[in-house]
């Protein structure tokens, strides 16, 4: 099985990964109609079957996702593609939230402003790595509970000698500072978004997958972190703009690895 690589083909079929050999996935697929992404159609089924075959036992899938608006009724989508991955055997780890930063959409104007989309977390088992991330400070916490006789006592508890957990709900501003690493698609991953849940969900040396790979935000994140990378693009175009990013990790790499070494 080959890494490091971009194939340009549909994901549906991922012949060329090995059953149970991906230790993370951390994609995106077209939402509804919003895009169109080259006209290329999107099997969701096939693909989720795919994941669940690749996928190591604890390992994790990412799927980040939203819904359009039609009509006046959000579409579901992304909560029916929640339910198949539980119906093909994903345990349905968590329920996160991409907040975004200074933008959204109105998806209605009878609703508020949407300003966020769903990071749903499947596991094949129980997940093997699970690195937290924190706050970088302590936190407060408090709260009450209900005595025996129905009233409430009131607590206060501190989260003491350790940094506090993160919660689920993590806030990016959308797309990248470098304008080069945006041209030509639709829908950029900032790239915090994708090396946080690389750090959280994988090890060094483990065998990242996007299987939608569009810009290629992940590959790259992987890479950087030096974890070894399988990307699927169809689209061609994206495929070109892919290899212009890696390409540049690559300089700035042998750039860091000469500073270091020449300061040795």
């Amino acid at each position: 099985m080959k890494l490091d690589i971009i194939y340009n083909k549909s994901c549906v079929k991922m012949g060329e990964v090995d059953n149970g050999s991906v230790d993370l996935t951390v994609t995106s697929p077209p939402y509804d109609n919003l895009r169109t992404y080259g006209g290329y159609e999107f099997d969701f089924e096939l693909i989720a079957q795919e994941l669940y075959r690749v996928t190591k036992n604890g390992g994790v899938v990412v799927w980040v996702v939203g819904d359009a608006t039609i009509k006046g009724s959000e579409t579901g989508t992304s909560f029916e593609q929640a339910l198949y991955f539980k119906q093909i055997g994903f345990n349905f780890h968590d329920t996160m939230i991409f907040k975004k930063n200074g933008t959204g959409a109105c998806g209605s104007n009878y609703a508020y402003w949407q300003a966020f989309e769903y990071m749903f977390v499947f596991s094949k088992g129980k997940p093997k790595t699970i690195h937290f991330l924190t706050t970088g400070k302590l936190t407060t916490i408090g709260g009450s509970r209900i005595k025996f006789d129905g009233s409430k006592k009131k607590e206060n508890r501190r989260l003491t000698g350790r940094e506090s957990r993160k919660d689920n709900v993590w806030a990016y501003s959308v797309g990248n500072a470098n304008n080069d690493d945006k041209t030509g698609h639709p829908a950029v991953f900032p790239e915090q978004l994708a090396q946080d849940h690389i750090l959280s969900w994988s090890n060094e040396n483990d065998i990242i997958l996007d299987p939608m790979a569009g810009s290629g935000t992940t590959p790259k994140m992987a890479k950087r972190l030096g974890r070894y990378y399988i990307g699927y693009e169809i689209n061609l175009n994206y495929i070109k703009l892919i290899d212009k990013r890696l390409a540049k990790e690559d300089i700035l790499f042998n750039s860091e690895r000469s500073s270091i070494c020449s300061k040795s």
